[in-house]
């Protein structure tokens, strides 16, 4: 049977992987494995350690007496470097600090002594799973090979779960598939040497956000230029979004830099007030070696279009499709300019600013501070201030408000602030979903909330890494889309190096009503002009969402008259049909149904992928 990746086809820079123990039972284990078109990478013993399919480029590995370390992904490290980490690795453990020292975006792989430790990153961009095939822990990149290896089909009650808007942690991070399990972006999967057991030890922490915003703008300057550098470094072409904001402005300077010829991709919005065209031509005016490139902006694909042909080999649904032509479109025009990798600004929203829940717990450490800063968030966003003192009063630990929220799942949607200054966006069930399916779903979350852990203490910094977690869920799949149409994609603010620079910074300075991305602005002056600095808001492509719900509403009615959630017994597809027929009904411009034509769009796309393997 082919993995899931084999049958759709990749383009170059989606590397993806399966990693075996160095023990006989794995060489079976492997077969289900191996084609004529994987690459493999062998234990020093011949038998297999990496199948699956990666560019020279992508990979480093050394060798070094009873150890040896591989480097999968973007990663500055060279072969000789890396030798002298295997030579001095005495324990497994030790790669902690190599994982937190080196640069870029990767998986980091290892074997020692017959053990093997295979992690992904902390910002969830690379992820691991693993799965016992034939008896043997097997850990790969992806839930859907390992699925495919053994045999299983998705879990109904895993699915419905995904229905929700939106899915909160940890649900939203556990594998559709009963018989794979997904290892926490903060942990290293560990393998006994004869591989049957398989246990985690977490390798990273957050940063303590104490760091003043003076001390951490050059730190952050650093680490965002060694990431872009990261990606640039090898000259050729190379394109950038530049969409006249913040984030993508900051990449595309830092790009322009480099020994790259550098093409910079600009959409104008459709809506005459969106002022990104504006700001993009005026940075684009202080990079005169760059190549810029305006797109007619009636030509840029709309939020819902081609929902219908949608055939990419993703492991999850992902709310990513909703916007995949959108990120799509202009990559193949980009190739053909000679572009072998595109840099976006996503990621910059995530972490150069953050949440404003960490003034839950500053109004009880500093609440002069917090007070002030509050009343300026409340004018600034127009929060109510009574849904505003019942959040800042509300003690809850995560788990009992995971259980609270199971039983609220049909109530109208909060205030916004709800959200803002909680543990989270309450998560919400709409009509259109069954009763049968509800029951399953608020199951699932009372039984998650007996054992729940915020990813972190505090709810502002919990809220971060799971809005950084999230980001990199629909990030990682909109990688596999771009390479897959020819030139691959790259979010350097989501490197973990730059991801902890922001975090560490002290969160009443790097979120403030009266600044726009204060701590951005600081690390990027002396780089990007002053002027390009000043802009204060981004556009929001509200009228291409709703245009596209006008004229998709063909398309979204196909979608909803065969199903395949409606055949699970999921969803009304009567519902969604009329829905779909009223796009000005009141709250589809809330995105609630995102959730649901992600998990519908991944049901097809799994069929239709199934059609072609048993043809082919």
């Amino acid at each position: 049977m082919p993995t899931s990746h084999e049958t759709g086809g990749v383009g170059p820079g989606d590397a993806h992987f399966a990693v075996f123990p160095d023990c006989a039972d794995a060489v079976a284990a492997a077969r289900s494995f191996l084609r004529p078109e994987a690459s493999t990478l062998a234990h020093p013993s011949g038998r297999p350690w990496l199948v699956g399919r990666w560019s020279d480029q992508e990979i480093v590995t050394a060798h070094a007496g009873r150890a040896a370390i591989t480097v999968v992904g973007c990663c500055p490290v060279g072969p000789d470097e890396l030798k002298g980490y295997a030579h001095r690795l005495r324990d497994l453990a030790e790669l902690d600090a190599l994982a937190r020292r080196l640069t870029g975006s990767f998986h980091l792989i290892a074997a020692l002594d017959g053990r093997l430790r295979v992690q992904g990153t902390a910002s969830g961009l690379r992820l691991v799973f693993h799965a016992a095939v034939d008896g043997v822990q097997v850990a790969a990149t992806s839930a859907d090979v390992l699925a495919a290896a053994i045999g299983e089909e998705p879990d109904e009650e895993r699915l419905a779960v995904r229905l929700l808007w939106p899915t909160p942690y940890p649900l939203s991070e556990t594998s559709l598939w009963c018989g794979v399990t997904a290892v926490p972006a903060e942990d290293a999967l560990i393998v006994a040497p004869d591989g049957r057991t398989a246990r985690r030890s977490r390798w990273w922490t957050p940063p303590e956000p104490v760091r003043s915003l003076a001390e951490s703008a050059p730190l952050v300057r650093e680490a965002l230029s060694e990431a872009v550098d990261a990606r640039t470094s090898a000259g050729g072409v190379v394109s950038c979004d530049l969409s006249g904001g913040l984030d993508s402005t900051s990449v595309c300077f830092l790009a322009a830099r480099s020994p790259a010829h550098v093409v910079a991709s600009t959409w104008p919005g459709r809506d005459p007030a969106d002022s990104d065209l504006y700001w993009a031509e005026k940075a684009a005016g202080f990079l005169p070696d760059i190549e810029h490139v305006i797109w007619d902006a009636d030509e840029s694909p709309l939020v819902y279009d081609d929902l219908l042909e949608i055939d990419d080999l993703i492991d999850e649904p992902t709310i990513g499709v909703m916007d995949r032509s959108r990120v799509l479109h202009h990559l193949p025009e980009l190739g053909r300019r000679g572009s072998r990798l595109h840099l976006t600004g996503i990621g910059g929203d995530h972490v150069a600013w953050c949440s404003e829940a960490y003034y839950h717990r500053l109004l009880r450490t500093r609440p002069l501070l917090a007070l002030r800063q509050l009343r300026g968030f409340r004018t600034l966003f127009h929060w109510p201030l009574g849904a505003m003192a019942r959040t800042l009063a509300d003690s809850r630990s995560y788990g009992q408000w995971l259980a609270h929220s199971s039983r609220q799942l049909r109530e109208a949607m909060p205030p916004t602030v709800t959200g803002t200054l909680g543990w989270g966006a309450p998560p919400r069930l709409f009509d259109w979903i069954t009763p049968e399916a509800a029951h399953v779903i608020g199951q699932a979350l009372r039984d998650a909330a007996e054992s729940a852990v915020p990813l972190h203490p505090d709810r502002g910094m919990h809220a971060d890494l799971d809005q950084i977690r999230s980001g990199t869920r629909i990030v990682r799949q909109w990688d596999r889309m771009a390479a897959r149409a020819g030139v691959p994609m790259a979010s350097p603010f989501f490197d973990d190096r730059v991801i902890e620079a922001c975090l560490a910074v002290n969160p009443a300075e790097r979120v403030t009503p009266w600044a726009y991305k204060p701590l951005l602005t600081a690390a990027m002056r002396g780089i990007v002009p002053d002027v390009c600095l000043e802009r204060t808001n981004k556009a929001q492509a509200s009228m291409d969402a709703s245009n596209g719900l006008r004229e998709r509403r063909g398309d979204l009615m196909e979608l909803w008259e065969d199903s395949c959630l409606a055949q699970l017994g999921l969803v009304d597809g009567r519902a969604l049909t009329e829905l779909a027929r009223r796009p000005s009904t009141p709250g589809l411009r809330d995105a609630i149904l995102y959730s649901t034509i992600a998990c519908e769009v991944w049901l097809r796309s799994l069929s239709r992928n199934r059609q072609k393997v048993s043809r082919g």
